[in-house]
Formats: structure tokens, sequence, C-alpha cells
């Protein structure tokens, strides 16, 4: 590599590193912890702290059997280091994001070029969905970049076939296993094997999942917790985890959380900002690119993630993400075809602008809400949405269209800049103000109640943040005369409340008259 080649390969790293803490580090201790997900993490993590059981986690004093044990392990050494806070239950996943990032710019870099390999991850780093779930308490980061490295290691087998990068695929897979379950498990088998029986290379596929020493290498991984928490926990853990959490998931909507089959085209559209653009030449390069084996490797790991979820049962907007590691790659192969890169600036400002509107549309849903709760929480809003939430939304968007104009800059930096803008808009503006109407007055109330030594049953609502800043267990009931109740001003009027405690944004704690 010449010095020139040198100097510019680092300018790429030092704008990659810039984005990663602006998109993944930037305000994870500063916003308080999202419900249910991240209050649920979390709170489980707590209580392994609490009772040194570090085998089975649970949830307000019961089992839970969502995810499997490695997020929980992580976050538990991060809060060990840096204490019970935000910023510890969050930085596994920041540090797994970094991890996820890194893995594409070096793939892409080393199937394609340098500078495909930071376009691939320029248009990652900043996007939507993944800027969520990098500074999120939750497995979803993590996952992903267990199955990014698990993806890209068969893919070097097949082109070199070298025993080291089966035994890297089946370590991430167990990995991957063992943070989330079956999935990191399926996405591999299912894409490799499609993929290899297109390329006629069965006896090789074969080959490599029957490889004694990775199957060592798994099992070595994944077995000792499973079957710990077996012995443990015998078939609740069977019928939660892996019937409830895993085959009801896809067989049976869950929590209803469904949607029709065309559920992931709107969350792909809005979920890749701001590089949803890219998905235009993309398309219309497709037919070149299936003839190349890593764009039909990267396409068949899209479309068979896509498909899976719209046909399953229970759809969350997350479960796209699995699939959108193929498409940055694609993105950074077609970046180069596309003649106005100006154009990829109009998709991320009209989100921006059409954020800037929402004070208006609040407003007129506020003056028709007949539940007490959606009618706070609406006026909280509106309080936090003063004029120049909307003034520098629309600022910000007029700034992106101009970085895109800005001609004399290389494209690819350009989309850098304007994912940094967009990251920056998003996080400092819309992500703040939710934690604040959300959820800062579920930790106001569980820092009163810690404070003051309140035990509090809780009803009809669903937070587990409230346990972690409380430090507490809640009891979930009705409550009796002379408790102390967290709800929802939707439930305050059906008690007899002497006394409200804390009011904000439709929650309150209140204790009910003797």
């Amino acid at each position: 590599m010449q010095p020139k080649d040198n100097a510019h390969s680092l300018q790429d790293m030092l704008i990659l590193a810039f984005l990663c803490i602006v998109s993944f580090y930037a305000w994870t201790g500063s916003v308080p912890l999202f419900d249910v997900d991240e209050g649920a993490f979390s709170e489980a993590t707590r209580e392994m702290l609490k009772s040194g059981n570090y085998l089975t986690t649970y949830l307000n004093g019961e089992p839970r059997f969502d995810k499997p044990i490695l997020i929980y392990w992580l976050q538990l050494a991060s809060i060990s280091l840096f204490g019970i806070n935000e910023f510890a239950f969050r930085l596994p996943s920041a540090l797994a994001s970094t991890l996820w990032a890194a893995s594409i710019y070096l793939f892409a870099g080393k199937m394609l070029d340098r500078r495909a390999g930071f376009i691939a991850a320029a248009a990652m780093i900043p996007t939507l969905q993944i800027t969520m779930i990098a500074k999120a308490a939750i497995a979803d980061a993590l996952l992903n970049s267990m199955l990014a490295i698990s993806m890209f290691s068969i893919f070097l087998y097949y082109k070199e076939r070298q025993q080291r990068f089966v035994l890297i695929a089946f370590t991430a897979i167990g990995l991957g296993t063992l943070t989330k379950g079956p999935v990191a498990i399926l996405i591999p088998l299912v894409v490799s094997a499609i993929f290899f029986l297109s390329q006629r290379e069965t006896k090789a596929w074969l080959k490599a999942i029957f490889n004694p020493s990775g199957i060592a290498l798994f099992l070595l991984i994944v077995l000792p917790w499973y079957t710990l928490e077996y012995l443990d926990q015998g078939m609740r853990f069977i019928e939660g985890f892996i019937l409830k959490h895993n085959i009801e998931r896809f067989s049976t909507p869950f929590e209803q959380h469904t949607g029709s089959i065309w559920y992931y085209l709107p969350v792909l559209l809005a979920g890749l900002t701001p590089s949803t653009g890219l998905i235009i030449p993309l398309a219309t390069e497709i037919k070149k690119l299936v003839k190349t084996p890593l764009s039909a490797y990267l396409l068949i790991w899209f479309g068979f993630v896509f498909l899976f979820f719209s046909f399953s049962g229970t759809k969350l907007p997350h479960y796209i993400i699995y699939g959108y590691t193929p498409l940055f790659i694609l993105f950074a192969m077609v970046f180069k075809t596309i003649k106005k890169p100006w154009l990829l600036g109009i998709w991320p400002a009209l989100i921006l602008v059409a954020l800037s509107m929402a004070p208006l549309f609040i407003a007129r849903i506020a003056l028709s809400a007949s539940n007490p709760y959606i009618r706070d929480l609406l006026h909280g809003a509106l309080k936090l949405m003063g004029p120049e939430y909307t003034i520098l939304l629309v600022s910000i968007a007029l700034i992106t269209l101009l970085v895109w104009t800005a001609g004399k800059i290389p494209a690819r930096y350009r989309l850098a800049a304007t994912g940094a803008i967009f990251c920056l808009a998003f996080n400092q503006v819309i992500m703040t103000r939710a934690g604040e109407l959300l959820q800062q007055p579920v930790k106001e109330a569980a820092l009163l109640a810690r404070n003051n030594g309140y035990k509090i049953v809780m009803w009809k609502v669903n937070y587990p943040s409230f346990l972690v800043y409380s430090g507490n267990s809640v009891e979930k009931r009705a409550p009796k005369p002379g408790e102390i109740v967290f709800t929802s001003v939707k439930y305050i009027d059906r008690l007899n409340a002497s006394e409200i405690l804390y009011q904000k944004n439709g929650l309150v704690l209140a204790k009910i008259q003797q």
C-alpha cells in the first residue's frame, strides 16, 4: 500500500470512528431506559447482581426465559465496573455494534476495495434502526454482530477453503446462540445451504457443517449453559424458552405483535434512513449483481430474512435488521453507478421535515383524545415540542440537502457527513424528548419511592425500568387500603386515592386511602 493510500485509509477509519461515537456511544447515559425491553433486560441483570445467581435470569423475582444468558453476563460485567446506570447497561450493545461495523468495513474492503468498505460501514453506522439498537440495553446488537461475523466467515470459506473460517463461523454461531437462541443457527444454515447448492458446491457445504472441530467448538460454547439451565429449571426452561419464545413466536402472533405479509416494506424504508435512497440504484443493478457469487450470497441472505419474517406469526420491527448487513455491502457495490448523488439527500430531508410537523398532528389528536393517559401524554409531548423543535429539524433538513450538493467533496464523504448529521438530529432532538416524555416520569417516580422507602404495588401497567431505578421488586395486583400504587391516570379514578405523591405525563404514584 502506498503512503497516499495509507493516509486515506487512516482518514477513513477516523471518520468511521467519529460516526461510531455519534451513533453508538453519545447519549447512552443521558436518556432513561425505555420500557418494556430495556427495562426488562436491565432489571434482570440487576437482580442477577443482587442475587449472585449467574445461571438463571429473574424479573421481579420470577424466572425470565425470553433470551439466553450472554447479554446478561456482559451487562453484569459492565455494571460491576461502572455501576448501575444507563451507560453501563447499554455499553455492551455499543461495543457489539462497533464490532459489527468493523466486520463490515473489513469484509467489504477485502472482497471489494477500501472505498467499498468505507461506504458500506458509513451507510450502516448511522442507520435509524441501528443507532437505536446500538444504544439499547437489549440483545439485538450483539446478535447482529455475531450473525455478520458468521456469515462473512462462511463466504470466506467458500472463496478460500480454509478451515479457520469454518471455526470462526462456528464460534460466532455459538455466541449468537448464547445471545438469542436458534435464530443464530437458522440464518447461517439456510442461507449457506441455498448459496452452496446454487453454486453446485454441496460437498464443500457438507464438509463445513459437519466439521468435527467446528461442531466441538460450538458445543463447547453453547452446551454448558443450556445443560445447566435445563438441570436447574427443567421443563420450565424448555416450555418458556424453546417452545414459547421461539417456536410459538413463528407459528402464532406473540403478545399481539402481528401484521400483514407487507409489514416489513415500510419498516425497511424508514429503518434504513438516511441510506434508503440507495435501494433505487440497487434495484436497477440487481440483474447484473446476481451473476457474481458475492452479490448472489448477499441477496440470498437478505431475501431469506425478509421472506422468513414476513411469513412469521410474530412480527417486530427489529427482526428485519438481521438482513440489513448484506444490504450495506450491496449499497457499496452500486454506489459508483449513481449519477446524481444529491438525490440521496431527499429522503432523510423529507423524514426530518415530516418529524418537524409532528406537533401539528399531536395537537389535533389531543383535542379528541378520550383516554386520560393518551391525553396527558400528548399534552406532555406538545410541551417538549416548542417552536424551536420544528425550526431545528427543518434547518437540519436543509443542511442535509446542502451537504449533498457540495460537489467538490467526494460522494462517499458526503454520505458519511449526512449520516452524522441525521444521527445527531435524531438522537439529540427526537430520542432525548422521547425519553423525557415516556420514561423520565417512570424514573422520577421510582427514585421518589426509593428515597422514601416506599413499598410499591404496580397496577395495570408494565414498567420494568421502575424496578431498576427503585432498586426493589413490586407486587403486581390491585392495591389495598394504605398501600402506595404506581399506575396510569386512566385507572386512578377506580381507586380511592387519598394522596397523589407524583403525577406526570399520564403516570401516577398515589397512596390509597385507609
